[in-house]
């Protein structure tokens, strides 16, 4: 037993692809997306820094860049059959458990594997570098498929996908971070020039005004 089966089932991240089974003009593996979603972490963890927030800084890594290896058992599920109920969602993150913990206690060494158990465990959770994760996973995904609107992909998916993915970046408001991006990132983004600008500004007008009204 050694780490070879690890270090070779990266590549195996390589080929996954995103959003499967719908056109895309451009493709996203799930290696990809787990260094991006590692790279937003990094720049939320610096906001609550900033804020005076005391960030768990290897747990924030760990968790973000590790958070869809598991995906290398079951694939990545479309994100609507995913969450299509609470059961369905709990079903499938047992499974990924079970075969992550499998494939920990088989092909990880003991002295390793303390580590890579914490490691391939669900990251999103209640502290603040989960909560962190749960929102670079959606930023990224939001500029997954802001990106394919903004090519004119006529898949309606991917507006449903935007919107899905800004509620759940909303949801967690609370977080210096999260305000930092509705406030200065998010303005940026949609200021870019595209077909259907007025109607994306106006979908997120729509989910973010009732938020701002509870303030």
């Amino acid at each position: 037993m050694g780490m070879h089966q690890y270090l070779q089932s990266l590549s195996n991240l390589e080929t996954i692809q995103r959003a499967p089974g719908f056109f895309k003009y451009q493709n996203h593996s799930v290696a990809a997306h787990s260094f991006k979603v590692t790279e937003i972490a990094q720049f939320l963890g610096d906001v609550e820094e900033n804020a005076g927030n005391q960030i768990n800084w290897r747990a924030l890594y760990e968790k973000a860049l590790n958070h869809d290896y598991n995906e290398r058992f079951i694939g990545d599920i479309k994100t609507p059959v995913k969450y299509a109920t609470a059961t369905l969602r709990e079903m499938l993150a047992d499974v990924e458990h079970k075969l992550s913990q499998n494939f920990v206690q088989n092909e990880i060494p003991a002295e390793f594997q303390a580590a890579y158990s914490r490691r391939l465990s669900e990251g999103k959770d209640a502290t603040l570098e989960g909560q962190i994760l749960s929102v670079a996973d959606k930023v990224d995904l939001l500029y997954e498929s802001f990106g394919e609107i903004q090519k004119g992909n006529p898949e309606p998916v991917f507006t449903d996908i935007y919107q899905e993915s800004l509620k759940t970046i909303v949801s967690f408001k609370p977080l210096a971070s999260v305000q930092y991006f509705l406030k200065s990132v998010l303005p940026e983004m949609l200021a870019e020039s595209f077909t259907n600008q007025e109607k994306l500004q106006a979908l997120t007008t729509q989910i973010l005004t009732p938020t701002e009204q509870s303030d």
